[in-house]
């Protein structure tokens, strides 16, 4: 079982930046997917961005020209770098994983809040 720890939430102001992080107890290099996923108060959880098989990125609509992922094997962690924050971007966001084409994992989250 892989464990995935984020880190880096918290609360700020709209039109700020936070960066998340993502460790993996496991190389990521193996990885089909590292991915964000977010879950706001009273709604589904939604994809935010990934990385597929160490090579393409993608985006959800909503923060493609704000939020940029990217990743370091050796240290095994991903990162997302969210610029331009606003209120629509309050949730706790989790980290995913998928290797072998089968399994999932996913962190236990950690929370952003943009709030003047």
């Amino acid at each position: 079982q892989v464990q995935l720890v984020e880190s880096g939430g918290g609360l700020v102001q709209p039109g700020e930046s936070l960066r998340l992080s993502c460790t993996a107890s496991r190389s990521i290099f193996s990885a089909d997917v590292m991915g964000w996923y977010r879950q706001a108060p009273g709604k589904e959880r939604e994809f935010v961005a990934a990385i597929i098989r160490g090579a393409t990125t993608k985006y959800a609509d909503s923060v493609e020209a704000r939020f940029t992922m990217s990743r370091d094997n050796a240290k095994n962690t991903v990162w997302l770098r969210m610029n331009s924050l606003n209120a629509e971007d309050t949730a706790v966001y989790y980290c995913y994983a998928k290797y072998y084409g089968v399994h999932e994992c996913w962190g236990q989250g950690t929370q952003v809040t943009v709030s003047s």
